[in-house]
């Protein structure tokens, strides 16, 4: 007899959700995916995807085979062996731990958990959410984590629009409360992915991930706070850069930007700092790269406000054309953009601003944002209209040698410009 393949619900069909379903219905699981978002649950039902990278072809043949559906009824979480929840954790305006998606979550999973069930958190937070949150949580129940149920967490990896990597290609930190629930997370896992590395304890797998995403924002941060330094003493950071990449061991290159976006990097490092302080600990790096980054955007409208100086142009008033407004390169991703809070600072220095970006034809009201904006084509006859035009994204469709030939004046965030004729005459790097 074959081994029964295990049934699996995904709670929370975003960026890094979906791919997990994909991974592990395409490997013979019964996958069930719930989301509150009843738009998502009904575009997937009819084959189609929501995210650039996942194909609606892949959709509609596990749907055909019967091996995904998708339901906003959690009443169903009682039909799957295993619950894996990767839901947001985003922050508040006080720049605070917002577990609101994880209390709801585990509240939802609480009144429909059986005996026997699995349930592990990919989703990012501090150290001790798993074992002090959300297992209370779950025992509400009337079940007794580790003897009725069994608990784990595992910290998501996904990195949109790498094609480095695919999602079980990229080794997956497991770990449990206790012995059995963490061999159960690693065969569970082990399913889908092509390493897996056990730890000892959830508090040592969500300190994991904050590692990883402190490590890229403290050292964007260094990139940052040099850029500004190069600009004023007149050296080109990316060609210093460059020319330190050349050094074949203890040198890992970090490139500067308009500010950090997606959903950890900008967040993430604050989940910790904020847990640290009820250990009377300050994380200074932390703190101080966190201020570098958040001012980048700052930084960007100040360099459009000099180049409009230069032609004796006043920002209020000024049109100003923002390209890009993703996170980064190739990816339909808006989360914590940069380039979102350029265009509001822009807007509140009394500047006209429109943006284009192939990914996004139109913006809608977002959490923090509501412009309300179409995307404009991006002719040389366009460019030529604006005052100053932004490289706040630097899509690889972007004809950059167009851009400068026929706008007035560029802000290069990006240092997409490089090699381009007639670069130092219309372009700031910024």
């Amino acid at each position: 007899m074959t081994e029964a393949m295990p049934s699996i619900g995904i709670i929370g069909l975003g960026y890094v959700g979906l791919p997990l379903v994909i991974g592990f219905a395409s490997r013979g699981c019964l996958v069930r995916g719930f989301d509150i978002d009843q738009n998502k649950v009904d575009l997937l039902m009819q084959g189609k995807s929501y995210i650039r990278h996942i194909a609606s072809e892949d959709i509609q043949s596990l749907i055909r085979q019967e091996r995904f559906c998708a339901t906003g009824d959690f009443s169903r979480l009682a039909e799957v062996q295993t619950i894996l929840v990767c839901v947001p954790t985003p922050l508040t305006e006080k720049m605070e731990p917002d577990l609101t998606f994880i209390i709801q979550t585990g509240k939802t999973i609480s009144a429909h958990l059986k005996r026997g069930q699995l349930v592990v958190l990919e989703s990012t937070t501090f150290p001790g959410t798993t074992e002090e949150l959300l297992i209370p949580i779950l025992e509400e129940s009337g079940l007794k984590a580790g003897k009725d149920f069994y608990v784990g967490f595992s910290p998501e990896r996904e990195d949109p629009g790498n094609r480095n990597f695919k999602t079980h290609q990229i080794p997956k930190v497991v770990s449990g409360i206790d012995e059995e629930s963490t061999k159960r997370v690693k065969d569970i896992y082990e399913k889908l992915f092509e390493k897996v590395i056990v730890v000892s304890s959830p508090r040592v797998a969500e300190m994991t991930k904050l590692l990883e995403n402190i490590y890229r924002c403290v050292n964007i941060a260094l990139v940052n706070e040099l850029k500004l330094l190069c600009q004023r003493m007149k050296i080109d950071l990316w060609e210093v850069i460059g020319a330190a990449s050349t050094k074949p061991f203890g040198f890992t290159p970090f490139y500067p930007g308009p500010g950090l976006g997606g959903h950890c990097i900008p967040i993430d490092p604050f989940y910790l700092s904020w847990k640290a302080k009820e250990f009377d600990f300050p994380t200074r790096f932390i703190e101080l790269a966190g201020e570098i980054n958040t001012a980048m955007p700052f930084h960007v409208v100040d360099s459009v406000a000099a180049v409009l100086n230069e032609v004796q142009k006043s920002l209020n008033g000024s049109k100003v054309l923002i390209l890009g407004v993703a996170y980064k390169r190739d990816i339909d991703d808006l989360r914590e953009s940069p380039s979102l809070k350029i265009m509001e600072l822009l807007l509140e220095k009394g500047a006209t601003v429109d943006y284009n970006d192939p990914y996004f034809p139109t913006l809608h009201k977002m959490r923090k944002y509501d412009f309300k904006k179409d995307s404009v084509p991006l002719t040389p006859e366009n460019l030529a209209q604006y005052d100053c035009v932004v490289i706040a994204t630097d899509h690889s469709c972007y004809d950059y040698e167009t851009i400068v030939r026929h706008a007035r004046r560029v802000v290069d965030t990006r240092n997409a410009t490089a090699g381009v004729k007639g670069r130092n005459s219309k372009v700031l790097l910024a």
